[in-house]
């Protein structure tokens, strides 16, 4: 079994966050980059797998700027068997439709049983990047999972929505996205850090992926404008002088509630 398990490197989310306002990407100066805790309990439900099945191959795919080194190699303490680093600064800023494009290419070039990736990262919060992926790969796609299980030939998994829990299975090959739902990733050892700086490590630009980021042929989402937020403004205050009630109901009246 070979398992690819997507990753990013993320600001602390804990850490403040800005738009820098000349490029309209995220400013990452202000929190410390982290591997997303998503993706964390991603790698953990591969290697949990891995610990059940002797043999299981488990490669992390990140495409990251080169400083995400430590942050990659992090997956590698926690147990993932090797990593495959995209870094091209003509993806910075890439949109989800080219970052889907690269990771799939990523994915293919890797070989791979099953995809897993966290269903939601926490800075860009886009949530589809798992369904592109396995739409550029042409393969099935079980997504927001809070239960995961695999097997030689197909995954299954439960998916709780508004209307109940619903039980899924497709065929292997396949790409899966898990919620929080699923078990936290393990600490890592001094150990499984020093063996992670022993354990393959490829980087390879978008070129060698067959990928051309600036080909005009292929429609890209542009960022035309980007503007500081507002600072938010004092709101109404109504005091009573025995009619708060009715300057009440004429405000919520002027909002639009009633």
């Amino acid at each position: 079994m070979k398992i690819v398990v997507l990753i990013k490197e993320v600001p602390d989310t804990w850490g403040e966050r800005r738009l820098d306002l000349e490029t309209g990407l995220s400013d990452r100066s202000g929190a410390s980059p982290v591997l997303d805790e998503i993706d964390e309990r991603a790698v953990e439900a591969a290697l949990a797998y891995a610990d059940a099945h002797p043999g299981t191959e488990v490669e992390v795919v990140a495409m990251a700027p080169a400083s995400s080194t430590a942050t990659i190699r992090k997956a590698l303490a926690m147990g993932a068997t090797s990593a495959l680093h995209i870094v091209d600064d003509a993806l910075r800023g890439a949109d989800l439709l080219l970052t889907a494009e690269v990771l799939a290419a990523a994915v293919k070039r890797a070989g791979f049983d099953v995809v897993i990736a966290g269903n939601l990262s926490t800075d860009g919060g886009g949530g589809v990047i798992p369904a592109m992926v396995a739409e550029v790969l042409g393969i099935p796609q079980l997504t927001g999972l809070s239960a995961l299980e695999l097997s030689d030939s197909a995954v299954s998994g439960d998916r709780v929505s508004d209307a109940g829990t619903m039980r899924v299975t497709g065929d292997l090959p396949a790409v899966v996205s898990i919620s929080e739902a699923l078990p936290e990733g393990r600490f890592t050892t001094f150990k499984g850090i020093m063996a992670a700086k022993k354990k393959p490590y490829e980087t390879m630009d978008a070129a060698a992926l067959g990928i051309e980021p600036d080909d005009p042929t292929v429609a890209r989402y542009i960022m035309l404008s980007v503007a500081e937020r507002p600072p938010r403004a004092a709101g109404t205050k109504i005091v009573d002088e025995g009619d708060a009630g009715e300057k009440l109901a004429a405000f919520l009246l002027a909002e639009g509630v009633l």
